[in-house]
């Protein structure tokens, strides 16, 4: 199937090996829209790492580009240069490059503090091997100071070497244009690719929404709080939603559109149909 504009899936590590079957068939039925790649989430501190390169490799082994996230936080040097050599060695070309979240109980930062660390790092010891994606808060990271610092610390990670952003999930599209044309002022040229969770069930996103600071507009939270457990009118509003958002951020000139997929190829499917 073809659209108008590239796009890009990702997933996080199954753990179980019903897990792995279901993710596989997500990955062939998201293959008919011929993505520029999958990626796949990592957990800071090793919770999920491992599942994270399995994941990787396995979509890779069905044909396909696949980027693992890496984060950096908690981490030394020697870890991270051990981690790039492995993904080398498997021909992975991608990496999606954070900081991460340390985990409780976890003693220090390690020797990484900043995303912009990690991308001259990645950069330092590996030239030009991987295509780096950073992430980007068009409502701003939900730890930074102010509008200001957030940007400057975007900035930073683009001049460090990366070669394209993704951003965290927004439903205002205006925030993706102003994000763009300030990181356009402050010098940056490199894609910013928005980042695109469909709707399909309101707690669910609503507490992803408070934990990660994304702003879920208050029509929507009333929208999808009047349907109660109607499964099939969320659905079918989160499709008219997100289809439109979509609409509007090409119109803007977003350069692809990478999607939140939760492991379900349906919601984003559908949201794709509604856009073919």
């Amino acid at each position: 199937m073809s659209l108008n504009i590239p796009v890009s899936f990702e997933f996080f590590p199954p753990k179980t090996p019903e897990g792995e079957e279901k993710l596989m068939n997500t990955v062939k039925a998201l293959s008919a829209y011929k993505p520029e790649f999958f990626s796949c989430t990592y957990g800071a501190g090793g919770s999920t790492q491992n599942g994270t390169f399995t994941t990787i490799a396995n979509i890779r082994a069905q044909g396909f580009d696949a980027a693992p996230h890496l984060s950096c936080v908690g981490a030394t040097h020697d870890y991270i240069l051990e981690v790039l050599n492995d993904l080398k060695t498997q021909g992975v070309r991608r990496i999606v490059a954070l900081r991460g979240d340390l985990p409780s109980g976890m003693g220090g930062m390690g020797e990484f503090h900043y995303a912009s660390e990690l991308v001259a790092f990645i950069r330092e010891r590996t030239g030009d091997h991987f295509h780096i994606e950073v992430a980007a808060y068009p409502e701003y990271h939900p730890q930074s100071r102010s509008p200001v610092d957030d940007m400057k610390h975007f900035v930073q990670k683009m001049n460090a070497g990366a070669n394209s952003a993704i951003t965290q999930y927004f439903y205002n599209a205006d925030a993706y244009a102003r994000f763009v044309d300030d990181a356009r002022k402050a010098g940056v040229t490199a894609p910013i690719v928005p980042g695109i969770m469909p709707i399909t069930n309101y707690s669910q996103l609503a507490r992803f929404s408070d934990v990660c600071g994304a702003e879920l507009p208050r029509w929507i939270r009333l929208k999808l709080a009047s349907f109660g457990d109607d499964k099939a009118a969320i659905t079918l509003f989160g499709q008219e939603v997100v289809a439109q958002l979509c609409e509007r951020l090409i119109e803007l000139g977003a350069p692809a559109l990478h999607f939140y997929t939760l492991n379900q190829s349906k919601p984003s499917v559908d949201v794709l149909s509604a856009l073919n």
